[in-house]
């Protein structure tokens, strides 16, 4: 049976990797990921279109100063996007963080095992801790990159601008400003949780191998003859 001191620093580290698999289920369902707002100007109005989405689903305002607006929508951002490079890097962000949620359960089954046993010398033990708290942070930090490569870069939020609003005649249209949410900045969170179960194990483990030295110590420090007696 494990130590008491050691079943509450792995049940410690459980509800850091339990904590941020809660956070990836609150990114992935939610939808203030980024809201952009892209001005519009053509032969007969001019104005702006704003759109505020996560990672599956959104909403769109059309503020026109001249012209007739059409009313609110919301929309499936995959099923919105047409085939192309964003959709393509959209669904690979999607793909990261739900490997990343799986991650961050399996991370919570191991240490959550380990308050209860001592499977050191395996990859149950704190080594498979490391490892899906290793993934799931990076998985959710690539997952974070690759979304603002593909708003910044691929232009994301003006490609379902065209898709939601078809331009007749058409209209130019530019980026004025994209606004990141706390959907996004949630990823954040996840990093600094799965950094926090792996700080738990690390001085779990310097605190036992400290513990283990020192009770060697008295053993090496005694005279030769009395370790023979």
């Amino acid at each position: 049976m494990p130590t008491t001191k050691k079943t509450l620093m792995f049940l410690s580290s459980f509800l850091t990797s339990f904590g941020a698999f809660v956070v990836i289920c609150a990114v992935l369902g939610t939808q203030q990921w980024v809201r952009s707002t892209i001005a519009v100007s053509d032969s007969s109005s001019n104005g702006s279109i704003v759109i505020t989405y996560g990672l599956f689903r959104g909403q769109s305002t059309q503020e026109l100063q001249g012209g007739l607006a059409e009313g609110d929508k919301d929309f499936e951002v995959l099923g919105t996007l047409a085939q192309s490079s964003p959709k393509t890097l959209h669904s690979v962000v999607i793909s990261f963080l739900t490997l990343s949620l799986a991650t961050s359960l399996l991370s919570a089954g191991f240490t959550f095992y380990n308050s209860i046993s001592n499977p050191y010398q395996t990859f149950l033990g704190p080594l498979g801790v490391y490892t899906w708290s290793g993934l799931s942070a990076s998985l959710a930090f690539l997952a974070s990159v690759l979304f603002v490569a593909n708003v910044q870069s691929n232009r994301l939020s003006e490609e379902l601008a065209r898709a939601l609003y078809p331009p007749h005649p058409p209209a130019a249209r530019r980026v004025e400003a994209h606004g990141y949410g706390y959907s996004f900045w949630l990823t954040l969170l996840v990093l600094l949780l799965n950094g926090a179960t792996v700080t738990i194990v690390v001085l779990y483990q310097r605190a036992r191998l400290r513990r283990k030295q020192e009770m060697r110590k008295p053993m090496e420090d005694a005279p030769r003859d009395g370790i023979l007696f």
